[in-house]
């Protein structure tokens, strides 16, 4: 059945779209802001693109942003959108962090670290006051000191130097195919494999508000930041006609390990436990809050209780994902008009069957 008020509606669609041109310009005597400046100046808002988009490409990345007018949901639906139509022709191999080329690299829970600590372009240290000299073009003309451990050059990790003494639980590294959240719906029950790539392209406010709430007492851990790390890494495919790795490029990646108490259990005894956060770009907030999330998630296998919304699976990837929810919530502003009135006329039935009965 169609809606018969919306026939003919393509010439008001077309408006929309040359009023939303019109207005992504926006005034016609300052300069149109290009995608090579949204891609170098406005890289944060390229890495949360990317990982929420589910594709890691900076200049494409630019591109949506520039298109959504820096609705970062929209942005990454773009790029989502863009994703499906691109050919798969192989598969990389899992990514090193331990050669990374790090540009910030920090433990919260041992000081003196082999290989040290950098801390690297962040915002951590600044007072948080408005920079005016920012409003002035060309103005911020202040020196960058930078550095960087070379990708040759191993870190240790964190959870090694805990491993040695069996403070920590080890890998579960099963060599078994994790699964493609990319390639098949989401369905129950999911394994870590699926859980942590929901929660690389979730959305970064919901993942912040459930790492919070384990931090308020709901499904609390007491956490440390065993490491965060951020920086290159090299990404390798092996072609098959070859049969050997081939070095394809790097992406900037952010790590985090989340180190976790664990009171043991009837098999296992009292060690320390991980929650897992790897980003794209440069995001300690996300990474964190997706390896609080991770730990949270896996509370069922350590045998504790599970009655906190961020230790509920199902609960949490269902409502992280931004690109499903708006199409859930935007929905409702589609035409409901035969609806409605069918539930109209219900409300009038049952309140003239009510005045009759009085």
């Amino acid at each position: 059945m169609a809606y018969v008020a919306v026939k003919g509606g393509e010439a008001a669609i077309d408006n929309a779209h040359a009023w939303l041109a019109e207005e992504r310009r926006g005034d016609p005597s300052v300069a149109e802001i290009e995608v090579a400046q949204i891609e170098t100046q406005l890289g944060r808002a390229i890495d949360r693109a990317m990982g929420e988009g589910s594709l890691y490409d900076r200049k494409l990345a630019a591109l949506a942003i520039k298109q959504a007018q820096g609705d970062g949901i929209e942005a990454a639906f773009l790029l989502r959108a863009y994703r499906t139509t691109l050919p798969r022709f192989n598969h990389a191999l899992p990514i090193d962090t331990e050669t990374m080329a790090a540009r910030r690299r920090v433990s919260a829970v041992f000081k003196d670290l082999p290989g040290g600590q950098l801390l690297g372009p962040t915002y951590d240290y600044t007072h948080r006051l408005l920079d005016f000299s920012l409003a002035t073009t060309g103005a911020d003309s202040r020196e960058v000191a930078s550095e960087t451990v070379a990708a040759s050059q191993k870190m240790p990790r964190v959870h090694d130097i805990l491993g040695h003494e069996g403070l920590i639980e080890p890998d579960h590294r099963t060599g078994a195919e994790p699964g493609d959240l990319t390639r098949e719906p989401l369905s129950f029950p999911a394994g870590r494999d699926i859980r942590l790539q929901a929660l690389a392209r979730g959305d970064e406010g919901f993942l912040l508000a459930m790492g919070y709430s384990t931090q308020r007492g709901y499904g609390g851990t007491h956490p440390f930041a065993g490491e965060i790390r951020q920086g290159t890494v090299a990404v390798e495919i092996v072609p098959e006609e070859l049969g050997f790795a081939l070095d394809i490029g790097d992406i900037e990646i952010t790590e985090c390990q989340m180190v976790n108490q664990f009171a043991g259990s009837k098999t296992t005894p009292p060690q320390f436990t991980r929650g897992y956060g790897l980003v794209f770009g440069t995001s300690d907030r996300r990474a964190m809050s997706m390896a609080l999330v991770d730990r949270a998630m896996r509370a069922a296998e350590l045998g504790e209780d599970t009655n906190a919304p961020a230790q509920d699976i199902e609960f949490v990837l269902y409502h992280s994902d931004n690109i499903e929810a708006t199409g859930f919530v935007e929905h409702l502003k589609l035409p409901h008009y035969v609806d409605f009135q069918s539930e109209l006329e219900s409300i009038r039935r049952i309140r003239e069957a009510s005045a009759t009965t009085e």
